[in-house]
């Protein structure tokens, strides 16, 4: 994809690279799937960067801008999928 992922200058280089890291998850997830813990351990990672709920919704809206891609969505599907499942957007 050409688009640059949204971060903030905060952050620490392994801080940048682990918020990407969720976000090429969330792209895996409407690309090919990707499995529940997979996405599971690269969301609380992000969370424990980002706590503030309106800065993920602020950095998550910035990502759909660019991408195409519904976070938000994926990690619903995501909290309601069983353990072992294989997250697949539409």
């Amino acid at each position: 994809m050409e688009y640059s992922y949204p971060f903030s200058t905060d952050w620490t280089t392994e801080e940048v690279v682990d918020v990407i890291k969720f976000f090429e998850a969330i792209e895996n997830a409407y690309e090919k799937g990707i499995d529940k813990e997979e996405l599971m351990t690269a969301y609380r990672r992000f969370k424990e960067i980002v706590p503030s709920k309106a800065e993920e919704k602020k950095l998550c809206n910035e990502f759909e801008d660019v991408s195409g891609y519904s976070s938000y969505h994926a990690v619903q599907k995501m909290k309601a999928a069983e353990d072992g499942e294989r997250i697949k957007m539409k």
